[in-house]
């Protein structure tokens, strides 16, 4: 099986993924693993979820290489702004107009929503959850450390990083600075650059906040950046192995973390920045701003498995931009209905495959390429390995699937006396050869609303449409 190789953000190539420290001998590696979590003022959406749902999939490939991963996910429930530019409302506070709910109150409710959907997916807990207002005095800590270095200034609303004192800022976006300068058309207030971002916000005069703290420079609250820099740092050090997030991230958010990092602790945060790309609706990225998304519980009202959607995100890279219709996920609900059926038909688990199990961690380790890796499954399935074979070697690559392939059963129906009767007398006719009879008998089965599939194990009946 091939090494794990990766593709890192900041130096836009596939490199292979070697875990920063070194094991005791006998132990493990232990891989350091950061997601960038929700902003928890509304639902998630099915966009949203394709992002945690490719950082759950690194996070199996890296335990299927045998790293035992520490995975970190931040909840943010305060300071993400209605704009990535410090700008507009505190998400929180609009979310607390909207529902009429305390900004506390909607945090804890569509933290839970979220975790649900979590587990809805099937996407493996973090290993620590942090939400930023429980890390406010290591968000003040870092703050206080990048201005003892001189990377600061002060405006009568917020203390705001000075990027034109880092010479390599917005590397790993590749921006264009001078042309960000040149071409910039809004009013940017007391901001010295378009690129300079708050580190801390004072409350305004006029207004109490819900959220709202003591600092050093004043009673008010963290900018959204400096609270992944404070606590990935706080988890997992001032360099760990892999930061994940979204494409949205890389412009903004990713990029301000790395400066705050590199001020303050010399470092780029982390060794490897991966990105799940757009889930987009008749082309168009979703989005709650503009309206136009979905959300998982959507699919369901609708009647589709989560898992489904699951599988649905795996039929695309991950660095490609996957357009959702309902077509593609009915494709994916079928595909899903057929792994289970199979599984479940073949009986107690035997032995893996091991060529078969190499020839999937070929597919995932070559930067988590999961369409090839499915067709690897798809070929086992078709293949002419033992029953209990094929089980287990399948098990064995759900693992990283995440399908939840050996905890699923066929929901159990009550068929008739009288068509498990003509059932009966169809196989005798099958048996002694009576073919006319036996179709006759299976065209009365179908005309009572009801279909056989002839297995190995012998037919199965059930109500047409299940």
């Amino acid at each position: 099986m091939i090494k794990l190789r990766l593709f890192d953000t900041y130096s836009r190539t596939v490199r292979e993924f070697t875990p920063l420290e070194s094991p005791p001998p006998g132990q493990q590696p232990v891989v350091g693993l950061y997601t960038c979590g929700p902003t928890v003022y509304d639902y998630a959406h099915i966009g949203n979820l394709r992002t945690y749902i490719f950082s759950d999939t690194l996070r199996r490939v890296l335990g299927f290489n045998g790293f035992n991963v520490k995975h970190v996910m931040n909840i943010t429930d305060v300071g993400h702004l209605a704009s990535d530019a410090d700008e507009g409302e505190d998400k929180m506070e609009k979310g607390s107009r909207r529902t009429g709910k305390s900004a506390w109150e909607i945090a804890e409710f569509y933290t839970a929503a979220f975790r649900s959907d979590m587990k809805s997916l099937n996407i493996l807990e973090p290993t620590i959850w942090c939400k930023a207002t429980d890390h406010i005095t290591e968000q003040i800590d870092v703050v206080r450390c990048i201005e003892e270095k001189g990377y600061t200034y002060r405006t009568s609303d917020g203390i705001y990083f000075d990027t034109s004192r880092l010479p390599d800022y917005g590397h790993m976006a590749r921006l264009d600075i001078e042309g960000l300068q040149a071409g910039q058309r809004v009013d940017m207030g007391e901001k010295r650059s378009p690129t300079d971002f708050a580190l801390w916000k004072f409350s305004p005069r006029d207004q109490r906040r819900q959220m709202e703290w003591d600092s050093p420079w004043g009673v008010g609250f963290p900018g959204w950046h400096i609270e992944c820099s404070a606590m990935s740092a706080k988890y997992l050090g001032d360099l760990f192995d892999i930061h994940t997030g979204g494409e949205d991230h890389i412009n903004v958010h990713h990029t301000n973390e790395i400066a705050q990092t590199e001020a303050c602790y010399g470092t780029r945060l982390a060794n490897f920045w991966m990105h799940g790309y757009f889930l987009q609706l008749d082309d168009t990225k979703m989005a709650k701003s503009a309206g136009t998304f979905l959300r998982l519980q959507t699919l369901i009202d609708q009647g589709y498995d989560p898992l489904a959607y699951r599988l649905f995100c795996l039929s695309a890279l991950y660095r490609a931009k996957l357009n959702f219709n309902w077509e593609s996920l009915d494709g994916a609900a079928k595909s899903l209905e057929r792994l289970r059926q199979a599984t479940f038909d073949w009986g107690p688990a035997g032995q893996v495959d091991q060529a078969f199990l190499e020839k999937f961690g070929d597919q995932v380790n070559d930067d988590l390429n999961m369409p090839r890796a499915l067709a690897v499954a798809w070929e086992l399935v078709k293949s002419d390995l033992q029953p209990a074979v094929k089980k287990a070697t399948l098990l064995a690559f759900d693992q990283v699937l995440g399908l939840d392939l050996a905890n699923w059963a066929p929901k159990e129906e009550v068929i008739p006396d009288e068509i498990l009767a003509l059932v009966e007398q169809r196989q005798l006719a099958r048996k002694e050869k009576r073919w006319g009879d036996a179709d006759a008998l299976r065209a009365q089965v179908t005309q009572a609303g009801y279909e056989i599939e002839d297995t190995a194990q012998g037919p199965r009946v059930r109500k047409k449409g299940l």
